[in-house]
């Protein structure tokens, strides 16, 4: 929750020589890839948890200025091009790194070293790619005292962007029903399914191909045609309902082949609401010169969504058995439809 938001407004006012955003990603990148791989070689409790939070703020490091560079350089017109390219990458590492994971459920140490690695090249890769941007010096010269360090983290008045909380409402409410099924995956296939580890594992490698193929295609699909057509909530409305669609499948069908099905239809809904949302958010941003910062507000809701979704799903696997999470995942998914329909200033 603080270091998307401090990493992007610190982007946002960064007059280094190599870039504004530049100097964050490349600091994320070692510092998550070193601690995502001390994760693995922890065996104390306390010390995974801080190690794994410093890992957060090198991720968060490499993904607020990655996508405030939307806003900065992405015309209007192409932006859910280009939100889908992202989309995609976020859509296809996410099962193939459950494919990958899934083959190192029984030898830890070696997967946590490839995690690491792969931590750092995905900073590095960005830095190499993506064209040089200027530093910040365009924008006014504050006095820099702790008190304009502190006003600079102020959030958009709720009575000036509306359709920014709007969009902040529905993507909490979108990633927490994600969260709540994705992250419980492996227990899902143990305690509800009945798998023992092995056949867990498998299927868990067998899903992930699934939603790769779905999320891919939906995602490198779904960005342009919001571009052709000019509209942004119709994709994104439409791929939340899909995504309700496949949640239910495990609901109806406590099986396998429900799980696989959900993977497919889920999957390709997500694929499709993550290239548009992206671009979505963009739009509704109230100040262009603030993208970074006001991102790192919108994406708090993706840090809320991914907390609380385990967090969910936990009481409720405890209080009400796993299968009453399926309908309450999608009640969530429905939800966030209705706060992006009640947006005003885009289509």
């Amino acid at each position: 929750m603080v270091s998307n938001l401090m990493f992007g407004n610190f982007s946002d006012r960064c007059r280094a020589k190599i870039g504004r955003r530049t100097p964050f990603i490349l600091l994320g990148a070692v510092l998550g890839g070193v601690t995502l791989f001390l994760t693995g070689m922890l065996t104390n409790p306390v010390l995974i948890t801080i190690v794994y939070c410093a890992c957060m703020f090198g991720l968060n490091a490499m993904i607020a200025p990655l996508v405030a560079m939307i806003s900065d350089r992405i015309p209007m017109n192409v932006r859910g091009t280009m939100s889908a390219f992202f989309g995609a990458g976020q859509t296809c590492g996410a099962p193939i790194g459950t494919l990958i994971g899934s083959a190192f459920i029984l030898n830890h140490f070696p997967g946590f070293i490839l995690a690491g690695v792969l931590m750092f090249l995905g900073g590095l890769v960005a830095v190499l790619i993506v064209p040089k941007e200027a530093s910040a010096d365009f924008l006014p010269k504050d006095e820099g005292t702790v008190k304009d360090v502190l006003m600079s983290f102020r959030p958009p008045k709720f009575s000036t962007a509306h359709d920014f909380y709007k969009a902040f409402a529905g993507r909490i409410c979108m990633l927490l029903s994600y969260q709540m099924i994705t992250v419980y995956q492996l227990l899902i296939f143990q305690k509800y399914i009945g798998l023992d580890d092995v056949a867990a594992g498998a299927a868990m490698a067998t899903m992930s191909v699934i939603t790769m193929v779905v999320s891919l295609g939906g995602s490198l699909v779904a960005g342009p045609i919001s571009d052709l057509i000019g509209r942004r909530k119709v994709p994104v409305v439409a791929a939340s309902v899909l995504f309700a669609i496949g949640m239910a499948m495990p609901w109806i069908m406590p099986t396998t082949m429900g799980m696989f099905l959900y993977a497919g239809i889920a999957g390709l809904g997500y694929g499709v609401y993550s290239s548009v949302d992206q671009a979505l958010n963009v739009d509704v941003l109230p100040n262009k010169e603030e993208a970074g910062k006001d991102l790192g507000v919108l994406n708090l809701a993706t840090t809320l969504g991914q907390m609380l979704g385990p967090v969910f799903m936990s009481v409720i696997t405890v209080t009400l058995g796993y299968a009453m999470a399926f309908p309450i995942s999608i009640f969530f998914a429905l939800l966030g439809c209705v706060f992006i329909m009640m947006i005003k200033g885009v289509k």
